[in-house]
């Protein structure tokens, strides 16, 4: 076995504990990652808190990229010494949501990522967090789980494909498919909602309008192409809706995952607008409708796994436009912290100091 440090959540609610340990033996479809950085996303700090069930004791950590250190013989992805992206969400491109276009969905790729042979600690068995399992120095995936990427990007910017960048840019492309010169609002900037501003951009919209109660995510917010920006505080409705000629935006993403920021942002799309819910919520967030609402304003509420990601597709493409610098990762990076700093990255997540903490092991990995 190799051991190797991790941070582990042991149960719900309790500080993450940086501790050695022993990587399962790798089986023929295995691959062994290196770490050189992990992104800390909200999701990560959902699990630590028990809004989004989970089993513990568990490594977590599910945005990451690093080296190939070793592989199982029937590995044909990848070698050892390629740099990689972890995707959480690795198509099994057999079932029918593969088959139907929608990988996004599949029904085998997370349970394979999560079953298996991972890691013991103190000879308790671990549970891979989230299926990828990056804070922590080494990882063991299978295959699926890693995509090959082009060396030259820095391995701390590429890790941020595996989750923000892929959600949020796929989120508007692929489920909203969002056209030039029409309006997109985003309800919530944090390094996801920022993403989603990136890909509004790059998808021609306008006016882009960002919404949070932080005045220094809004600042964020512009520097990534926000034309207009509100104060979640004030008047959300209100604020897009004079953005947007009295209407309302054409297409509006909700990056919060919570009851009362899904029924603002409902409101604020226009009269047949659409409402991308990309925000990972609590199964205890309930949110109603009126029936005479749905029926007279005709508007499209919309579901979105992972901005609809085929890692496959997706993440070659990402990594690119970060190298070209069409995409501003290096300005999602908030923080750049060492892997015993990660409960303070939850904290300043909650405070809504950052847009990312990254967890950086080495320099590329090296």
């Amino acid at each position: 076995m190799t051991t190797t440090r991790a941070a582990v959540c042991h149960e719900v609610g309790t500080p993450l504990v940086v501790e050695e340990i022993e990587l399962a033996t790798p089986g023929r479809r295995d691959v062994v990652v290196r770490m050189a950085a992990s992104g800390v996303c909200h999701s990560d700090l959902s699990v630590q808190k028990g809004s989004i069930p989970f089993m513990f004791p568990t490594v977590l950590g599910h945005e990451g990229a690093g080296v190939v250190e070793a592989v199982g013989d029937l590995v044909t992805r990848v070698a050892p010494g390629d740099h990689v992206v972890l995707t959480w969400m690795p198509p099994c491109r057999r079932c029918f949501w593969c088959l139907s276009g929608q990988p996004m969905l599949c029904e085998n790729g997370l349970a394979e990522a999560l079953g298996g042979d991972y890691a013991t600690v103190g000879g308790r068995p671990l549970v891979r967090g989230l299926g990828t399992a990056t804070f922590a120095e080494r990882t063991l995936v299978p295959e699926g789980e890693v995509v090959k990427v082009d060396p030259s990007v820095p391995l701390e910017l590429a890790a941020l494909v595996g989750c923000a960048l892929s959600t949020g840019i796929g989120a508007v492309w692929h489920t909203a498919d969002v056209r030039p010169g029409t309006s997109v609002a985003v309800v919530g900037c944090g390094g996801v909602g920022l993403s989603v501003i990136q890909g509004a951009r790059l998808a021609g919209a306008t006016p882009i309008v960002a919404v949070d109660p932080v005045p220094a995510k809004l600042e964020m917010a512009k520097r990534f192409g926000a034309t207009a920006v509100v104060d979640a505080t004030v008047d959300t409705v209100g604020g897009v809706r004079e953005a947007t000629a009295g209407r309302g935006a054409d297409t509006v993403f909700e990056v919060v995952g919570r009851a009362s920021t899904i029924r603002d942002a409902f409101a604020s799309a226009r009269r047949g607008g659409t409402v991308v819910l990309v925000g990972a919520g609590s199964p205890a967030e309930q949110v109603s409708f009126g029936a005479m609402e749905l029926f007279v304003d005709a508007k499209t509420l919309k579901g979105c796994v992972y901005g609809s990601t085929d890692p496959d597709r997706d993440f070659p493409v990402l990594v690119d436009l970060v190298r070209s610098g069409a995409v501003d990762a290096s300005g999602l990076v908030s923080r750049r912290i060492g892997l015993g700093e990660v409960n303070e990255a939850f904290a300043a997540m909650e405070a809504g100091t950052v847009a990312r903490s990254v967890i950086v092991f080495d320099e590329e990995g090296g």
